[in-house]
């Protein structure tokens, strides 16, 4: 099982699509282990998003992600963050395919709703800048054993 951060975007906050995102992510299989509603500070918004310091979006990255509470979350499943970016869509929306997030909910590639982890690696530093480790939970689905292959508790 692996883990990967998501955050609902203050546009997906203002258009009332929590829930929807979370039903999404829980039907095809995935666990939240944390979430909390925020505003995200200046110093937190630099951290996060320090690959892209200097490059002429990085500025207008900062102001939206600043501008309205957001959610971050810690989801968990088999190949997390693979499946999340697979269920989130292209970054442009307009490019992103019917049934993703972003295909079915946005229309900007500015306001794209959505923030997930593009690698194990990016996750595990993702959500140990979002959330600290008393605050993740540790959960078992009872129908894990229904949505993924595993033996003796190991995955085949």
């Amino acid at each position: 099982m692996k883990t990967t951060l998501l955050i609902l975007k203050p546009d997906c906050v203002a258009r009332g699509y929590i829930g929807e995102i979370i039903t999404r992510l829980e039907k095809k299989g995935l666990s939240v282990l944390a979430m909390k509603m925020i505003m995200v500070s200046q110093e937190l918004a630099e951290q996060h998003y320090a690959e892209h310091k200097g490059k002429p979006f990085y500025a207008s990255l900062i102001k939206f992600i600043t501008s309205g509470p957001v959610v971050p979350l810690v989801i968990e499943g088999m190949n997390a963050p693979q499946v999340c970016r697979t269920i989130i869509g292209a970054t442009r929306c307009a490019e992103a395919e019917p049934g993703t997030i972003r295909g079915d909910l946005g229309m900007s590639c500015r306001f794209n709703l959505i923030h997930g982890s593009d690698s194990d690696e990016s996750a595990e530093r993702e959500i140990a800048l979002w959330f600290k480790p008393e605050e993740i939970m540790q959960t078992y689905r009872d129908d894990y054993h229904w949505l993924h292959d595993f033996e003796d508790g190991r995955p085949v």
